[in-house]
């Protein structure tokens, strides 16, 4: 059974004005108190109201027609029915250099409390909330029904301590820089290090190589994100070059001490870790990315690695390895993985390179391709 989504006003008009039915509708995070329905004459049936805002009076008339609603909970920090991705403007709203007073802080700071043991209302607030943040994700990314999205997802992962003065800091915005001007939709995971450094770089995307230079510069004044103008150079570079390419993040409070980098257009937080890291890889068709990174990046690499070698989702898609040095010689990932896919589908995903230019053709050759 196909329910129908509607989330705006002129959405729910329409469907009125076409039989003044609401069958198989789910109804989500829209204000009626200011609108005059007839209620009564609406046919009701499999229909769903979310977070949405109902004079008393109406909803018992809803109710009794058998329509579900769920209301919005009491003394919950952030909205589970929000209709869309979150904004950096958004999250960073009441932060100021003096004082973190930022709603990212606040979901946090809540979520934090009881993570490992929330109430049961806690726990279905956060599902429905990271439910609602996969449906924003899937409208923004398209796709069809063998699983292709319709923007062409390239993921970069890598240590989230890195500093902006890093090497590899740098290596990553110019290699995402060069990546977005091609065409491909740059995604990471949200949060500072090499996730910053890959938003940075397709927010840099069609600007010049000095000005991108002079951001990083302005963000080299704070390297490490437990400085305390961390976010203040991120929104002083902001407020310098207020226009940028579009990109995506997709951050978690489950490490929420870790701030949300600033530079990506679409921000699809999650409470959930595990759901991040599998979304993350899952929309990433065309290609990862891998910056030198710990434990985390470690783990991501064979988590793509068994995708890849499964077919999870339905297509092989490329890997690539920017710095020789971390992993042919400081770790034997590389060869490890080389060996591993020997004689399977994908052994010709591969890659390893130092440079920029190298990873944009490696993936340009290498498209993603269904799953024998």
């Amino acid at each position: 059974m196909q329910e129908n989504s509607i989330k705006t006003i002129s959405t729910f008009s329409a469907f009125l004005e076409n039989g003044n039915s609401l069958k198989n509708c789910v109804i989500q995070d829209i204000d009626f108190c200011n609108l005059d329905i007839s209620w009564h004459s609406v046919k009701i049936d499999n229909t769903t109201f979310m977070g949405c805002n109902l004079p008393l009076e109406e909803e018992i008339t809803l109710r009794r027609k058998g329509a579900y609603i769920y209301d919005h909970p009491k003394d919950v920090v952030f909205n589970p029915y929000r209709r869309a991705l979150y904004t950096w403007r958004e999250l960073m709203k009441g932060y100021s250099p003096e004082a973190d007073h930022s709603l990212d802080l606040k979901i946090y700071t809540n979520f934090a409390e009881n993570r490992f043991n929330p109430s049961i209302n806690d726990a279905l607030c956060q599902r429905i909330h990271d439910s609602s943040i996969d449906e924003a994700l899937r409208k923004l990314l398209g796709g069809n029904k063998e699983g292709m999205t319709n923007r062409k997802c390239v993921a970069f992962m890598g240590g989230h301590s890195t500093k902006r003065t890093d090497e590899w800091f740098i290596r990553t915005a110019r290699t995402a820089k060069l990546t977005a001007e091609a065409g491909y939709f740059v995604v990471s995971g949200g949060g500072p290090g090499i996730m910053e450094a890959t938003n940075l770089g397709a927010y840099f995307a069609g600007k010049g190589d000095d000005e991108l230079n002079y951001a990083l510069n302005i963000l080299a004044e704070a390297p490490h994100y437990s400085d305390p103008l961390f976010n203040a150079k991120a929104i002083r570079v902001l407020e310098k070059f207020p226009e940028g390419g579009e990109s995506l993040a997709v951050p978690t409070w489950f490490y929420g001490h870790e701030p949300s980098n600033l530079f990506a257009s679409h921000i699809a937080k999650y409470f959930s870790n595990s759901i991040r890291e599998d979304t993350l890889l899952a929309i990433a068709l065309y290609g990862i990315v891998f910056a030198p990174g710990s434990a985390g990046t470690t783990q991501e690499i064979f988590q793509d690695a068994t995708q890849n070698h499964y077919g999870t989702f339905n297509y092989l898609s490329p890997m690539v390895f920017l710095s020789r040095k971390r992993y042919e010689v400081d770790t034997m990932i590389y060869p490890l993985l080389r060996q591993l896919a020997y004689g399977n589908d994908y052994a010709d995903m591969l890659h390893l390179t130092d440079e920029p230019q190298e990873v944009l053709e490696f993936l340009q050759t290498h498209p993603p391709r269904l799953k024998g």
